[in-house]
């Protein structure tokens, strides 16, 4: 189903779009319908995705595609976030590697780095030739990045870093990783190419969520990087936290293409499933289930799309990605659960995408700002009282 038919988006809300957003829905949309969704139920089950998917989304325009120059769309807000709806509509693991390329990998680049540094990363990595990765967090320190253990001292005209770094998405496939560590002047950003001696990345498996990632864990030894490494814009947690608002605002447009998957799979398995002789979509429980994930969806995609005229107006700030963030996916995750229930024990299986949704959400509640840290922000904005200790 088009999330633009009556029946399935009845306040009509993708028609509030511009003529150029709509243009990103449909190419995203194309894209994944003919490139990944006949395949992701395997790469779910196999526990990976394919490296060359980065390329493509690179010929697609979506990888860093709301920064300026340098090879990037320089899109709006909203179509950035149109773009990361329809690729988590396919699977949250395909939008986190396009999200984590550009917001927390290219985006600090762009803002923060040198002139040399962006003309050498930033043209390829919008064309998906080279992946990047971001370190921030570590085995002991996920909402508190500001207590992490990983150090840069200088020496001589040098840096060299140590220490490890984990749940870091595109990981161990990155050609360049964005790593934050303390130095004597404060939390600072180093670019640290892929096969510099000292670094290495290994995959984290087992995993039951976002199985169709790469998730990795970063080791730095003794990483030798020259003064060129740093980035020069930035000291402080304002460099990653800046970076993870940018992130967080694709989550809160992401998850509802997420939702508005599970949706749609309820509706056509409710419509063509019988049960006593007519379909189950005829039975009043079966219709106030769909009326209320229907419901829930629009009110997350009218949030989202208001929090795009915001950042398009330059007036957003973090707490209000805050509560999109937990709002947004919170509500997917119940959606998903729901719509799961419709589908009865068809459900539970990789043939539809309710349980894969559900199961890839659970970590998307987590990362990039637990749902706890994000209420603390939201109560923090509303009180002035800051009850992270």
């Amino acid at each position: 189903m088009s999330a633009g038919t009556p029946g399935t988006d009845l306040l009509q809300i993708d028609e509030q779009l511009s003529d150029e957003e709509r243009l990103f829905r449909d190419t995203v949309r194309a894209f994944v319908a003919d490139r990944a969704l006949p395949h992701v139920a395997d790469w779910f089950e196999e526990g990976t995705l394919p490296r060359e998917i980065m390329p493509e989304l690179g010929k697609l325009g979506v990888l860093g595609m709301h920064l300026e120059g340098y090879g990037c769309a320089g899109a709006g807000a909203i179509a950035y976030g149109v773009a990361c709806r329809e690729l988590e509509a396919c699977d949250s693991g395909l939008r986190s590697a396009a999200s984590v390329q550009g917001s927390l990998s290219m985006f600090p680049i762009w803002r923060y780095g040198s002139e040399e540094q962006k003309t050498e990363w930033l043209p390829r990595m919008a064309a998906g030739e080279a992946v990047g990765c971001f370190g921030l967090t570590e085995p002991d320190h996920g909402s508190d990045p500001g207590s992490m253990r990983t150090v840069a001292r200088r020496d001589g005209s040098d840096w060299v870093l140590s220490g490890n770094k984990m749940w870091i998405t595109n990981g161990s496939i990155a050609d360049i990783a964005v790593v934050w560590a303390r130095t004597e002047e404060g939390i600072r950003g180093f670019l640290v190419p892929r096969g510099t001696p000292g670094f290495t990345a290994s995959d984290i498996h087992k995993k039951l969520s976002l199985r169709a990632s790469i998730t990795s864990g970063l080791h730095l030894d003794e990483v030798r990087l020259p003064e060129s490494a740093v980035l020069p814009g930035v000291t402080g947690l304002k460099g990653p936290l800046s970076c993870l608002t940018e992130a967080r605002f694709g989550i809160a447009w992401g998850v509802t293409g997420a939702a508005r998957a599970c949706l749609e799979s309820a509706i056509e398995y409710a419509t063509t499933r019988e049960q006593f002789g007519k379909p189950i979509a005829s039975f009043q429980l079966t219709q106030g289930k769909l009326a209320w994930m229907a419901t829930e969806l629009y009110r997350s995609q009218l949030l989202a799309l208001h929090l795009g005229r915001l950042k398009e107006a330059g007036s957003i700030t973090p707490v209000q990605v805050s509560i999109a963030k937990m709002t947004n996916v919170r509500t997917a995750i119940d959606i998903a659960r729901q719509a799961r229930t419709v589908l009865g024990a068809s459900g539970v299986t990789l043939e539809y995408p309710p349980i894969r949704h559900a199961n890839n959400l659970e970590a998307v509640l987590t990362y990039e700002g637990t749902e706890e840290i994000h209420t603390l922000a939201i109560g923090q904005a509303l009180t002035g009282i800051a009850a992270y200790r």
